[in-house]
């Protein structure tokens, strides 16, 4: 095995043992036409650069602040910049490649046009501090975003400031604490959350002060309404349920999770990671959700795991609007204005969720997909990301097994790893043979609650022809699991531009920073 300079193998060579190598490694370490690449320090090329730059002025003011050494970074001429840039993108796995089984959560398609529209003047080169009347068209696109919004999932009030999902939930359980300190409830101190829930809604309510308390899961993935019942009380301000949830179902029963809480007198936050699979069919709010995250880059495609920012709106029921955060956006005639201080109308807001007014960017994507979309559209955006996760669990089941055999799924398709009893492959093997086969791992070992979870969710932009190819490349891996070829996925991946490393290792004791080699001295030396 070839190792650069800091002890990482550089590629994959041939073994005597290992299957599927190649027969003749070459001696450059390029494959194909996929070049071999050093990290960009090791490219040692430090006296030249693509671009030239005048001399700095003097600076005498800066004192003891001044360089005295050379600043370290690689100088690169144009072309070898972009060659390494394109080089290493080559080793990636991409959405614009093929199927992404980690689906919504991470990486969905981002349609084109809303790149576009979010880099029309007026949008993309406006600063949060300027005049609110020099910004009257970025004012009117929040306010009909909010407007659709608030449409879609049933809901009054609607706060955009939230950066990211956790940040959205945290937003959800301040207004909830606000409004029982305002009601004279502040002795509640207890949220509940299923054993199923988003690891973030545990961190999130014990980060406000809430103490958590664990609901059960019937043994078909849902909410254990006997246990529910039994844990609310006076002491408790909030459940936490995920819908639909981490394990792919709908929660049947959530109405009836909405009245047993409300009875109790607490708040009923939802965690709307997963709307993208009722959106346009199903309002949060006719369900009885007092507060709800949507996540953009889920339901809306904008950018997320190809590099964001994020964006997680929190949509309010009646009784929590008026402890919304500020900034809010109020529309007098088509004059719009900022509401930014507690006072008024905003007398009981609990704060502010971050300094400005929320991701621009990312409002005008998720607009730009609502208005191509349509009421039509989004429906169907649903009922595809369904589709979709059901035809795959349906032409796999016969392979592989369901955590939750009886029913539809939503948008994800969950298998457990009983199917590989007695083969010697694990979840991570299978994953890694995935790899070689030309498609990133689904979710692995999540959620907690089904052992060696495989979870894959299609997305609703996938053709059959590429589910139809996916699927072909599982139920190939699948026959080799069951036939007894081991050392396929014990080595996999072979066919990458790294074979399988020490995940734990490297987690544990990350190498982040390069450092040069000493030249060895002469021997005249």
């Amino acid at each position: 095995m070839s190792m650069n300079n800091v002890g990482r193998p550089t590629r994959p060579e041939a073994s005597p043992d290992a299957v599927n190598d190649y027969l003749h490694p070459t001696l450059t370490g390029a494959r194909g036409l996929l070049q071999d690449e050093a990290l960009i320090f090791e490219l040692n090329a430090w006296d030249k650069t693509g671009v030239d730059l005048p001399d700095a002025p003097p600076a005498d003011d800066l004192g003891d602040l001044l360089r005295t050494a050379p600043i370290g970074l690689p100088g690169l001429s144009e072309p070898e910049a972009v060659r390494h840039y394109v080089r290493l993108s080559q080793k990636n796995h991409a959405i614009d490649l093929a199927l992404y089984p980690l689906g919504s959560c991470t990486m969905k398609h981002n349609p084109r046009l809303n790149e576009k529209m979010a880099r029309l003047p007026g949008f993309s080169d406006i600063h949060p501090l300027q005049p609110q009347s020099t910004v009257q068209g970025a004012l009117e696109l929040m306010d009909r975003l909010a407007h659709w919004l608030k449409t879609l999932t049933g809901m009054p009030a609607v706060a955009l400031s939230p950066k990211a999902g956790a940040h959205g939930e945290m937003c959800g359980m301040l207004a909830i604490r606000a409004a029982h300190e305002a009601n004279g409830q502040g002795h509640r101190k207890t949220v509940l959350a299923p054993t199923s829930a988003h690891g973030t809604n545990p961190a999130t309510a014990a980060f406000v002060g809430y103490t958590v308390v664990v609901i059960a899961q019937t043994a078909d993935g849902r909410v254990d309404l006997a246990a529910l019942e039994s844990k609310l009380g006076d002491h408790v301000a909030a459940i936490m349920v995920t819908n639909p949830n981490t394990c792919g179902l709908f929660e049947r029963d959530v109405v009836e999770i909405a009245r047993l809480t409300h009875a109790a007198g607490a708040y009923f936050y939802c965690d709307g990671a997963n709307f993208n699979a009722i959106v346009g069919r199903v309002r949060p709010g006719d369900l009885g959700v007092d507060a709800m995250h949507i996540n953009l880059h889920k339901t809306f495609s904008t950018p997320h795991g190809g590099g964001g920012p994020g964006a997680g709106p929190v949509v309010l029921s009646a009784a929590l609007a008026p402890f919304a955060p500020t900034p809010w956006i109020v529309n007098h005639e088509h004059r719009f204005t900022l509401v930014e201080e507690a006072r008024g109308p905003a007398a009981q807001a609990f704060g502010r969720m971050s300094a400005f007014h929320g991701q621009m960017g990312m409002f005008v994507r998720a607009y730009a997909y609502m208005l191509s979309h349509g009421a039509d559209g989004l429906r169907q955006v649903a009922e595809d990301a369904v589709l979709n996760a059901n035809y795959i669990k349906a032409r796999l089941s016969d392979l592989m097994s369901p955590a939750f055999p009886n029913g539809p799924c939503m948008h994800e398709a969950l298998f457990d790893d009983t199917w590989l009893d007695g083969t010697g492959v694990t979840t991570l093997d299978f994953a890694k043979a995935m790899i070689d086969e030309g498609f990133h791992p689904m979710t692995m070992y999540f959620p907690l609650v089904v052992h060696g979870a495989m979870l894959i969710e299609p997305t609703e932009t996938e053709s059959k022809q590429e589910l139809d190819r996916f699927i072909y490349a599982l139920r190939a891996l699948a026959g080799a699991a069951k036939g007894g070829d081991v050392e396929r996925f014990k080595g996999a991946p072979y066919h990458a531009p790294l074979k399988r490393l020490d995940e734990t290792l490297a987690a544990r004791k990350p190498r982040l920073r390069w450092k040069p080699v000493a030249a060895a001295p002469l021997a005249a030396e």
